[in-house]
């Protein structure tokens, strides 16, 4: 696929694992992604009232025991992490390495994950109704922390803390790293673990991410940003990606993990493979923190360095599985960006966004959209954009509204774009 001449490992994928909102059966979500379903509800983690946004995209009924987590072991841990380990621990069961004799050394780890509610919880404890939080009770708030935090769950709460719990499940002794860049971060994880077994210092990385910022600190700081929906009569239909009515994105949790592997290791063992991570692309807007270039420099650059990685022409691209928050400037600007690197190629290809039906899941959202761009080469099936019944003007490319469509794929693109200007495209392809 890239080529006779070139030199370096290519990467495939052997493993999936997901939790979503609409569940954590790898089949099962991605057959109501095809049926358009939404997992966009009342909020019930908290109570939201007072909120201007009362809705999101839960995971539902979870349960440690049920995803396969001994209880006993991991119930100290946050919803983010639980999730992770359960994705994780999936893609490895999935890909059928623990049923062979590896080098433990030759597996590594590579996430990108962190934000969730422990911190936020955390401090909540320490509060004391009695004392104003100010500079002068300092000393007393310190105090109560040493008092009543545990400094077990204190070192929990490292970024890194997953990554190492993953390692420890699958016996990973190789290189071990977590990023943390927003929602971009999931898919940078598995573009540089990538990087890792091109270069030959492993055979096999577990990539992934994980997030759930479904509380009162997090829904706060989206919403002071004016971000979310505030569609909470009729959630079903609040995330709305490249709709003229869209009004903010609807915040999700979850995780997904893949196993990327070299493909003659792949081979030796007779694995099963789902595809080929054939391109990686990564650069930064240099902007602001919480707006997209306006002229989508950064994310069409992205795209660009992804193709130039997979040595692949743009019109090689069959579909495109868009980043499409339902957020007015990124929809808006990402068809933009598609424009400027596809040219006149851009207006034949279908691009659809699954936030329209799993909602944002910030951090995790780049790893499963790559798992759905690989079940979309498989079945040659494009999943469809919900809600979009008035197509806003500025967002005129083929966005596969309402329904899924047969569409032969052989190289699918997929876009995450996160705050602080992170942009990475990931390039997928058949083997």
């Amino acid at each position: 696929m890239h080529g006779t001449l070139t030199l370096r490992r290519r990467v495939v994928i052997t493993g999936l694992g997901w939790v979503t909102p609409l569940g954590s059966d790898v089949e099962t979500v991605w057959r109501r992604l095809l049926a358009g379903e939404s997992g966009v509800a009342p909020t019930t983690l908290f109570d939201p009232a007072g909120f201007p946004t009362t809705i999101a995209a839960e995971v539902k009924d979870w349960n440690l025991a049920a995803a396969g987590l001994d209880p006993a072991r991991w119930r100290h841990l946050g919803r983010h992490p639980q999730f992770m380990l359960a994705a994780g621990q999936r893609a490895i069961q999935d890909s059928g390495i623990l049923d062979r004799s590896f080098d433990p050394a030759r597996l590594g780890i590579y996430l990108g994950s962190g934000e969730g509610n422990a911190d936020f919880a955390s401090f909540c404890n320490l509060l004391d109704d009695s004392l104003p939080l100010n500079d002068v009770d300092l000393a007393r708030y310190t105090q109560l922390a040493l008092e009543r935090l545990d400094p077990t769950a204190e070192a929990e709460q490292e970024p890194h803390m997953t990554a190492y719990h993953l390692a420890s499940l699958c016996d990973a002794q190789g290189p071990v790293s977590n990023t943390l860049t927003a929602c971009a971060a999931s898919a940078q994880a598995a573009g540089e673990a990538a990087e890792l077994i091109r270069s030959g210092k492993v055979d096999m990385m577990l990539a992934g991410g994980s997030s759930s910022m479904i509380h009162p600190f997090g829904v706060s700081g989206f919403s002071l940003l004016t971000a979310l929906s505030t569609r909470n009569a009729t959630p079903a239909t609040a995330s709305r990606p490249f709709d003229r009515d869209r009004d903010g994105f609807v915040l999700g949790e979850g995780a997904g993990a893949v196993v990327l592997e070299a493909f003659d290791h792949a081979q030796a063992r007779g694995a099963r493979i789902y595809g080929e991570l054939c391109g990686y692309g990564s650069t930064s807007d240099a902007y602001r923190i919480t707006d997209v270039h306006p002229d989508g420099r950064g994310a069409a650059r992205a795209m660009s360095l992804a193709l130039a990685d997979a040595e692949l022409a743009p019109d090689a691209i069959d579909y495109i599985s868009a980043h499409g928050t339902s957020t007015d400037a990124n929809d808006r600007l990402e068809t933009l960006a598609i424009k400027k690197t596809f040219g006149p190629a851009a207006e034949r290809i279908p691009a659809s966004s699954i936030k329209s039906m799993t909602g944002h899941l910030i951090t995790a959202t780049g790893v499963i959209e790559m798992i759905v761009s690989l079940l979309a080469i498989r079945d040659g099936v494009a999943p469809p954009t919900i809600n979009l019944e008035t197509p806003d003007p500025a967002c005129d490319l083929d966005y596969v509204p309402n329904s899924a469509r047969e569409l032969p794929c052989r190289h699918v693109l997929s876009n995450s774009f996160g705050f602080g200007g992170q942009n990475v495209t990931l390039v997928l392809g058949r083997m």
